[in-house]
């Protein structure tokens, strides 16, 4: 025995200090795991019973002037399945499943679908925008059901479906994500997106919802207050008509503020909030729904262009005010007749009533003394061939010169082709937005900016122009009305207008027959007021139409509209 005490003594403190070790590294390592790692394991703790949700913002509204909402937000109340991570449907849920179905709650594969949410824990959509009567019958079987979920959150909602659908625009990817797609819904995203907010749902060890917190709260986004008048708009919107192609704009030539704009073929942005189809799409896309002929699409502006050619002909000295000519339906230059609309011709005629009666005879003497570059200096003064600064994407039309012919198709200018582009035809491009920003300087004096927002500054430039000669041919212009193309409106008593109609060739008048694609543009153009009413702007194209006179009826059916509101308005006040 004392041997083995003897030989057991001098390994007592090794083992004693093994023993020590270790006891320090599990005390150690425990003292890791309850302090060091305790944040983790918290964390990890709190996951199996605590849910942080998204809580999506309210968009923005956009409105107009008058405060009428053109994009708002709409509550949808949806009936959910909350998945809890079981293998297997229990026959508890299997029975609910059969309840949905008879209350006619169902999708395809419904039980299947259903026990693989259950499986992987996800919260399936059963009805994204419940009836009254699907929530009544749901909600009285199932009050307190752990998987089945009623929620109600907001969706974007065009009250007036088509309605300026090209300025107000769409949405793309509906839900906490979406996206504004075109005009103001795309301009001012992140502006009408808001800040979303967070909460934190407790749930117990089957899934069942027990309490929420919100961490968070949700900003509704900004509302986008545009100038917009609701009532001119849906005048506009239903006089135009539904199976043309066109724009109708009304601007007011004091501030440029917007008032009214249709553009056809539209779009119901409303359709985009749910699953569109292939067809749908594809039927869209061939319309060419999307682009805004306000601004996207340029045409010849015609007769409306001899606006131009008399400015510059009056400043250049080319002809005075007392000109006149002789129109025999025909003039000759370098070897071609130039014909007149009128084709007997319309006798003697004098300045005003060249543009009245809108005689091509005249301006083609004017095109035989004026250099094109001396006309396209000009029509750039007046805003044509230029991009208007508006806020939405905008092409900015052609007028051409001999350096844009030389670049471009590799050729002279040759002086015939002058001939043609001071009645607005040849190479000439514009946009009907272009058109009514110069017919409003005539009108004002001024070029002004267009604007689509209340908030926007009001930017006017100077016409370049003598005073003289902006005054004369206002004066014309409201001769169109009283003698000429648009003497119709001559009949609207309480209304002063100044106006220039046009049609525009697209193809050679032989191909006229072939079908309507190659059948002329009808413009018009005018600025008016109301007795002592503010002054606006008109613009109507119409494609294809045939003629002007069809762009002329729909103005006439407008002003009267519009004397209609306007009474209304007083009356009610």
């Amino acid at each position: 025995m004392d041997i083995f005490a003897r030989s057991l003594t001098p390994r007592l403190p090794l083992v004693v200090i093994c023993v020590c070790s270790a006891l320090f590294l599990i005390v150690g390592y425990l003292f890791h795991l309850q302090v060091n790692l305790m944040p983790n394991f918290l964390h990890l703790g709190k996951k199996n019973f605590l849910r942080s949700e998204r809580i999506a913002s309210p968009r923005g509204n956009i409105i107009d002037k008058n405060g009428n909402l053109l994009a708002t937000n709409r509550p949808v109340t949806g009936i959910y399945w909350q998945g809890t991570g079981n293998k297997y449907l229990s026959s508890e849920q299997k029975k609910s499943i059969e309840e949905l179905q008879n209350r006619g709650i169902s999708t395809s594969e419904f039980e299947k679908t259903l026990a693989y949410a259950e499986k992987k824990a996800q919260l399936l959509c059963l009805v994204h925008d419940a009836s009254f009567e699907q929530l009544s019958r749901v909600i009285e079987k199932f009050p307190c059901h752990a998987n089945i979920i009623v929620d109600t959150h907001f969706k974007r909602h065009y009250p007036y479906k088509s309605i300026a659908s090209h300025l107000v625009g769409y949405l793309s990817n509906p839900g906490i994500n979406a996206n504004g797609c075109m005009g103001l819904e795309h301009l001012f995203d992140e502006a009408l997106k808001g800040e979303p907010g967070q909460r934190l749902n407790t749930i117990n060890s089957v899934g069942c919802h027990l309490e929420s917190q919100e961490l968070k709260k949700a900003l509704a986004g900004t509302t986008i207050e545009t100038t917009l008048d609701l009532r001119l708009q849906l005048i506009a919107e239903e006089l135009f008509p539904a199976d043309s192609t066109g724009t109708f704009i009304v601007l007011d030539p004091q501030t440029g503020g917007l008032e009214a704009l249709v553009s056809r073929p539209d779009f119901d942005p409303n359709i985009f909030l749910g699953q569109l189809g292939g067809e749908q799409w594809h039927a869209l896309q061939e319309k060419k729904c999307f682009i805004n002929r306000a601004f996207n699409a340029c045409y010849p502006p015609a007769s409306i262009f001899k606006l131009v050619t008399l400015s510059a002909a009056l400043e250049t000295k080319i002809i005075d005010q007392t000109t006149s000519w002789y129109c025999n339906g025909h003039t000759t230059f370098a070897g071609r007749d130039y014909h007149c609309a009128r084709k007997e011709g319309h006798g003697s005629i004098n300045t005003p009533l060249a543009l009245a009666k809108s005689c091509n005879i005249p301006f083609f003497d004017i095109a035989k003394k004026i250099k094109i570059d001396t006309l396209a200096d000009y029509a750039q003064r007046l805003g044509l061939g230029i991009k208007t600064a508006v806020l939405f994407p905008e092409r900015s039309g052609l007028i051409p010169t001999c350096q844009w012919k030389r670049t471009v198709k590799k050729e002279p200018w040759w002086p015939g082709e002058t001939l043609s582009a001071a009645i607005g035809q040849s190479y000439t491009l514009v946009t009907p937005l272009q058109v009514a920003c110069m017919v409003s300087a005539f009108c004002e004096g001024y070029l002004v900016r267009p604007r689509i927002l209340m908030v926007e500054p009001v930017v006017k430039q100077p016409l370049q122009l003598q005073k003289e000669t902006i005054q004369f041919v206002k004066k014309c212009m409201h001769e169109v009305i009283t003698l000429g193309s648009a003497k119709i409106l001559a009949r609207l008593k309480n209304f002063t207008l100044y106006g220039k109609s046009g049609t525009a060739q697209t193809s050679d008048l032989s191909k006229r027959n072939l079908g309507k694609q190659f059948v002329e543009h009808g413009w018009f153009a005018a600025c008016f007021n109301y007795k002592n009413h503010k002054p606006l702007t008109l613009v109507i194209l119409i494609e294809n139409a045939g003629s002007s006179q069809v762009a002329i009826g729909i103005a006439y059916e407008f002003f009267k509209r519009y004397e209609e509101l306007v009474e209304t308005k007083i009356s009610e006040t």
